[in-house]
């Protein structure tokens, strides 16, 4: 049984069960107490570290019968707000079928697979203060984009979308300190779905040598529904042959992904399906190169797969070719499913500058 975390508009934390809300403010019976369920972040819980979302997980399942009224309420009575405080952003590009896509579009005369690519999980640094939670709107930004006349300031005329994963560090690493992938799991406290949206004309002038930038910080979108890894347990599948093998602090035993199903919808009408059980790179080895220089992560800490390409289309520049890019009044919406069970949906209107 799924059961997600999040925050309502009045500040608490609250789970989803069935077609229910349950406040875990007036929750009745957790050995956490109540007081890190009225902060409105989820931060304070997930610092308490793995044992205590287990038990509060098992907890919540055993005595939910046992509950108060004001401890319940329908699912649609309830507006959801950003669930956590995000303490820093990365996000990574672990699908092959989008690097390689992505390298034979940006780079034709090139081999599209970058030489670490193969070593080491790849990412640029994002801009934390602009992770925003599904339903606000986005901005058309404005750069620098190559044109007849030169480059010229303006509004980008190629925003995209990138159907994502994210993950959400839940036990700090300290400055100085590493993890290894096979530690990392325990400082990861659950999944999101993510949209990573990206001006590619933008992106494609600035990004040489240096990678993205305004091209990527404009905005980026998660959904309010936190899935904790204990209830993706049921979902772990093995991921790609990895070769060369990896480095040391990278092994993982497997199954090391999650197979997870996104759909992503333009205007209402679905447009493309990819599943991320294919990822080359896992969530735990993400996290592991994180670390790997000494950097350490916070609570609240984001990182995303990247594009996920595997079976489908990740992104409008993969499935269109540049012949359709978002319009002002577009709606793009992810939707994620485990199984049989939606997981959630991240939405978002493009707006003028």
């Amino acid at each position: 049984m799924l059961l997600p975390f999040g925050v309502d508009d009045a500040g608490h934390v609250v789970v989803a069960w069935q077609d229910q809300v349950l406040d875990l403010s007036m929750f009745e019976g957790l050995d956490t107490g109540r007081r890190v369920f009225t902060t409105g972040r989820l931060n304070d819980f997930m610092a308490l570290g793995p044992e205590a979302w287990v038990l509060t997980r098992r907890q919540v399942i055993e005595r939910v019968d046992l509950q108060p009224p004001a401890a319940r309420r329908a699912l649609d009575d309830v507006r959801l707000v950003m669930p956590w405080e995000v303490s820093d952003y990365a996000d990574f590009y672990a699908s092959r079928q989008h690097v390689e896509a992505m390298g034979r579009a940006l780079r034709p005369e090139e081999d599209p697979l970058p030489p670490a690519w193969l070593h080491l999980p790849i990412a640029y640094h994002g801009r934390a203060g602009t992770v925003i939670v599904s339903g606000e709107p986005v901005y058309r930004p404005h750069g620098i984009r190559p044109g007849p006349d030169g480059p010229a300031y303006g509004p980008s005329g190629r925003l995209d979308v990138e159907t994502e994963l994210g993950f959400v560090v839940g036990v700090a690493v300290p400055r100085g300190g590493t993890v290894s992938a096979a530690e990392a799991e325990d400082h990861i406290f659950g999944m999101v779905l993510l949209n990573d949206w990206s001006a590619r004309d933008i992106q494609a002038f600035e990004y040489r040598p240096l990678g993205p930038f305004l091209g990527k910080s404009f905005a980026t979108s998660v959904s309010p529904w936190v899935v904790t890894m204990e209830d993706l347990k049921p979902f772990r599948t093995a991921g790609p042959v990895q070769d060369p093998e990896p480095a040391p602090y990278l092994k993982v035993a497997e199954p090391r992904n999650v197979e997870v199903r996104l759909r992503l919808s333009l205007n209402g009408t679905p447009i493309s399906e990819v599943t991320s059980g294919g990822l080359y790179w896992s969530p735990a080895q993400m996290l592991a190169h994180l670390t790997a220089n000494g950097a350490g992560v916070r609570v609240g800490d984001l990182f995303g797969s990247g594009t996920i390409s595997d079976g489908g289309d990740g992104s409008l520049m993969e499935k269109w070719h540049g012949e359709r890019w978002l319009n002002d009044g577009d709606v793009v919406a992810i939707d994620g499913w485990c199984g049989d069970s939606h997981i959630g949906s991240v939405t978002a209107e493009v707006h003028p500058s």
